[in-house]
């Protein structure tokens, strides 16, 4: 391209929201915790490696019935309360600040679960409803 000799309107992104194609045969509820698989289709965050996690699930999203891609989902990237694993996994407020782990579409964990599990996002609180998670 070559630079500029007019104004132009340039297009914008809060970056507060995503709307990333869903992988056939994928059900994501809302507010759920929604990851990208390895092919860069959003897929329910479950216990698996090579998932890229990108937030809350904003609508119930069905593309049960669709091809890959045939539907989009929107998904918030701010920071949103997800449940707290249990014993030697259980977050505590000592993991403030470092990366948690996804078990399933609405719990992470402290651990990878010895090598099992996606990185979810980074814990940003902790109370005794659950673990805040930052995806920013």
């Amino acid at each position: 391209m070559t630079a500029l000799t007019a104004d132009r309107r340039t297009p914008e992104r809060s970056g507060d929201r995503r709307q990333p194609p869903v992988k056939a045969g994928a059900v994501l509820h809302a507010g759920a915790l929604v990851a990208l698989g390895p092919d860069g289709l959003a897929v329910p965050m479950a216990t698996a490696t090579g998932l890229k996690a990108l937030g809350r699930c904003e609508t119930r999203t069905d593309n049960s019935a669709g091809a890959d891609g045939a539907i989009a989902v929107t998904v918030g990237a701010g920071i949103y309360r997800f449940g707290n694993s249990v014993g030697a996994d259980e977050i505590t407020r000592a993991q403030i600040g470092q990366a948690c782990y996804g078990v399933d579409d609405q719990t992470v964990a402290r651990t990878d679960g010895t090598g099992t599990r996606s990185v979810a996002g980074k814990v940003f609180d902790v109370d005794p409803q659950g673990v805040w998670v930052d995806f920013r």
